[in-house]
This record gives C-alpha cells, structure tokens and sequence, in this order.
C-alpha cells in the first residue's frame, strides 16, 4: 500500500463549468447576491423613511435614475430565476405521499406557480397596476 493518498486536483475557481449541473446550482447561487442587495436597499429605504419625509423623497428621487432602473430590472431577473429554479427543485426537497404513493411533481410545480400568479396579481391590483 502507498504511503502517499491519491489527491485529485481540483480547480478552486473554475470547477463549476465543468458540469451543466453545478453550472446550474452555481447561477442559484449567485441569485441570492442580488436579491439580498436588493432586501439592503429595502433596509436603507425603512431607514430613509424614519428620518421624515424630505429624507424618503431624496431616496425615491435617486432611485429614478436609469441606473437605478437597470439594477431593479436585473435584480428582477434574477429574482425570477432564483424563483423558477427553486420551484423545480421542490418536488425532490418537499415530496408529498398520500397513501402509500407519492404526488407527481408536476403537481406540486404547478401549485407553486399558480399561488405565484395569484400573489402577482394580488400585488397589482393593491398597487393599481389592474
């Protein structure tokens, strides 16, 4: 028996592109970076309104810019891809059984994108988008 394990080498920045799978987890991944940037400017504008209203105006003001704008699109792409990537993983992380048998994944897929629509809509219509 050799003294000296076999250690395989494993590249520390590029493992992930090896493999469609890990490309996938890795893009869930990077998601959760803009989604909490986003949940910090949702902090920064509670903190913005505590301090009165020239404060909270300033704040929405800033956020008109077409920087602004373009950072609010891509981090809501990202949030829909966060969200219909986990949506598909749900069935193997929440099986459901009834009975002796388990509930067909395409079932439980479907009730989280319809709960989804229906929250959207909700949304909007509180908003005055519909």
């Amino acid at each position: 028996m050799s003294r000296k394990p076999y250690i395989r080498t494993v590249s520390k920045t590029g493992w992930y592109l090896k493999q469609p799978r890990y490309m996938r987890y890795m893009s869930r991944e990077v998601t959760c970076i803009f989604i909490g940037a986003f949940a910090l400017l949702m902090v920064c504008a509670v903190d913005r309104l505590a301090q009165g209203q020239a404060a909270f105006d300033g704040f929405m003001a800033a956020l008109k810019g077409p920087w602004s704008f373009l950072g609010m699109a891509l981090i809501l792409a990202f949030a829909v891809h966060n969200a219909t990537n986990w949506f598909n993983v749900t069935p193997k992380a929440m099986p459901v059984q009834i009975g002796e048998d388990f509930l067909d994944g395409k079932y439980i897929v479907g009730a989280h994108y319809a709960v989804w629509a229906i929250a959207s809509l909700v949304v909007l219509f509180f908003a005055g988008v519909l």
